[in-house]
């Protein structure tokens, strides 16, 4: 068993994801085993945020973050977001998301392409392309505003949207914080999202051999301004590449940041659970 120094929270799992379902008893246990005390347990739509609470409700370490991700707004049934706020009033919901804004493939990079001048289907791509990111804002600003009326703060996810992004957050400032998961940008960007007073967190990325500059925000990055995670199941760290990633491999994450800062195990725990705690405001 792991002294209580070193004792570690997962803020950003998926076991609401089918992968886990033949042995969730057993990964929560290995996750215990090596120290990791808390996990939170994160919806991508409505019913996976459904599982997440009912998975919550069953183990009293877990916690769950509801909300729609940005790639699955379109596949929910419209009117999504009103059951999705009586999902958030559960008292085991500690935070909205995961929300935000994800570009990077917009459907004019998904239809089959065209050959020669066609304006019209130019103008057709556009016009999907807009109606799809709208489609994301809208959401954005509604999880953005639960979060704000319920006095929760928010998961953020955000691919190839930087600007976006951040423009709607601050719209928010002073009402909530925000916490951008899988945090993989530049130490500019880290350093806008600190001084807003929001959050970076890190996954078994920084362990890849081609994450030099993650490593390089690692580094740099205040000891009270980022946490860690798995994205289980995906993103294992390195040596589990290629396999299932579980709440147990946050330690691995904690440890490399450890060797990358030259900081003590113990202290990254310290600190990066404090962090969390306070965050998600955790008993």
């Amino acid at each position: 068993m792991y002294e209580l120094y070193s004792m570690l929270i997962d803020t950003h799992a998926h076991l609401n994801e089918l992968e886990y379902t033949a042995d969730l008893e057993t990964v929560i246990t290995r996750a215990t085993d090596v120290g990791v005390h808390c996990i939170l347990n994160v919806g991508t739509g409505l019913q996976s945020s459904l599982r997440a609470v009912s998975i919550a409700e069953r183990f009293p370490s877990l916690y769950a973050v509801v909300g729609v991700h940005p790639t699955n707004v379109e596949k929910e049934e419209k009117g999504f977001f009103r059951q999705l706020q009586k999902i958030a009033l559960h008292p085991k919901v500690v935070a909205i998301g995961e929300t935000g804004l994800d570009f990077h493939r917009l459907p004019s990079k998904t239809a089959a392409p065209f050959c020669g001048q066609s304006s019209k289907k130019e103008v057709d791509s556009a016009a999907m392309d807009e109606a799809y990111k709208s489609l994301q804002v809208q959401a954005f600003l509604q999880h953005l505003d639960l979060a704000a009326r319920l006095g929760l703060n928010v998961v953020i996810h955000q691919r190839d949207a930087w600007e976006d992004t951040w423009r709607l957050l601050v719209l928010y400032s002073g009402r909530l914080r925000g916490v951008f998961h899988c945090f993989k940008g530049t130490i500019g960007q880290a350093s806008e999202i600190v001084a807003g007073g929001h959050l970076i967190s890190f996954t078994g990325m920084v362990t890849f051999s081609n994450a030099e500059a993650i490593r390089n925000t690692v580094s740099q990055v205040p000891h009270n301004a980022y946490m860690v995670e798995t994205d289980c199941p995906f993103l294992a760290p390195a040596p589990f590449r290629g396999k299932r990633c579980e709440p147990a491999h946050v330690r691995v994450v904690a440890e490399a940041i450890s060797r990358i800062r030259g900081e003590g195990l113990g202290v990254i725990a310290q600190q990066t659970t404090a962090t969390a705690r306070a965050f998600f405001r955790l008993k």
